[in-house]
């Protein structure tokens, strides 16, 4: 049997190396190695073979099998490959067709370099739940029980839910801050980390404000942690993200989580600082509110007001973005427009 074996391969290789075409080696597979195949049909003779005869032939039909396999394919690469074989099924004298190319959406690549700038500064990244409760986003924030934040004007609430630790009310996420209470509770101090995601407000879109919006916050709790270094970290990410030197300035400001509180300002990037829409035509415009965290809201995450200070901000992804492109309207990052969004590939 292994005569007939060596001599059926001899053969094979014979008939691969004279196809034309890739049908003729479709069809001399099915010959070798179909059901009714001749290599198939001398492998159904392995039966009637003692075990060391079977062991000795079956080894070796194996063998060539993959043998006139990989000969096959090399042929039919061949043949792809040649002007002859492709004659007839392209026309090469066509043009080209447009190659489809994907990017990063330009909120999507602010990110990630705002995520480099700070990790390169020792931030730890952390995520937050896009669905929150009344106890994270108010209660353990230092808001009073009347503050118009919790209204539905401002907040979508989620009814008729129970959560976690008996806080009844659940809400699309208003803010990232409540981040800053899980973090903390998850880890304890002293920390340094960034929490970047989508917020959910019930209010009026104009060319400054979306329904659903993307904010990126920073915290760190240490000792001892001053104001000058908070605001040479800021100068340091913007010029990081922005490849130059931004002009900011910092004005007070009042935010229940925060004590004391500021506003960050960065010089408009839309007109340079000569006014326009985008910063109703003050040229400057709020980017960044923060401050050192409300010691309520220190001892909400169990840390000691008296041992801990710190130092955060929320940064406005989207308007960071309108300033680095000179865009002049929130809108178009949600108005799946490709002519707006290819210019960013």
């Amino acid at each position: 049997m292994l005569g007939k074996l060596e001599e059926l391969f001899e053969s094979a290789k014979k008939d691969i190396e004279a196809v034309k075409s890739r049908d003729d080696i479709d069809k001399l597979s099915h010959e070798l190695m179909g059901k009714k195949g001749s290599l198939t049909e001398i492998l159904k003779g392995l039966g009637k073979l003692g075990p060391e005869e079977k062991k000795t032939v079956g080894k070796r039909a194996n063998e060539i099998k993959r043998e006139l396999t990989d000969l096959m394919d090399r042929k039919q690469d061949d043949l792809l490959a040649s002007a002859s074989a492709v004659a007839g099924l392209v026309d090469l004298s066509l043009p080209g067709k447009p190659v489809i190319r994907g990017g990063l959406h330009p909120i999507t690549q602010m990110c990630y370099d705002l995520n480099d700038a700070f990790m390169s500064q020792g931030f730890e990244l952390y995520r937050e739940r896009d669905i929150s409760s009344e106890k994270y986003a108010f209660d353990a924030l230092n808001f009073p029980p009347d503050h118009p934040a919790r209204e539905s004007m401002d907040t979508y609430w989620i009814e008729g839910t129970e959560h976690e630790r008996g806080a009844k009310r659940l809400a699309l996420r208003p803010h990232l801050t409540g981040a800053s209470v899980r973090y903390l509770l998850e880890h304890g101090a002293p920390a340094r980390f960034i929490y970047p995601g989508e917020v959910f407000r019930n209010e009026s879109t104009d060319a400054r404000h979306e329904r659903a919006f993307f904010q990126y916050e920073a915290l760190i709790v240490d000792k001892d942690f001053s104001f000058s270094s908070g605001k040479v970290l800021v100068d340091t990410i913007l010029q990081k993200v922005f490849g130059y030197e931004v002009r900011t300035r910092m004005r007070t400001g009042f935010f229940p989580f925060v004590e004391p509180g500021f506003e960050i300002d960065m010089e408009c990037q839309v007109c340079k600082g000569e006014g326009c829409r985008v910063c109703k035509n003050v040229g400057w415009i709020e980017v960044m509110p923060g401050g050192s965290p409300h010691p309520n809201v220190l001892r909400a995450a169990n840390i000691d007001p008296d041992v801990y200070s710190g130092f955060y901000v929320n940064i406005g992804l989207d308007r960071m973005v309108m300033m680095r492109y000179g865009i002049d309207d929130v809108r178009f990052f949600r108005s799946t427009d490709l002519r707006f969004l290819n210019q960013f590939k």
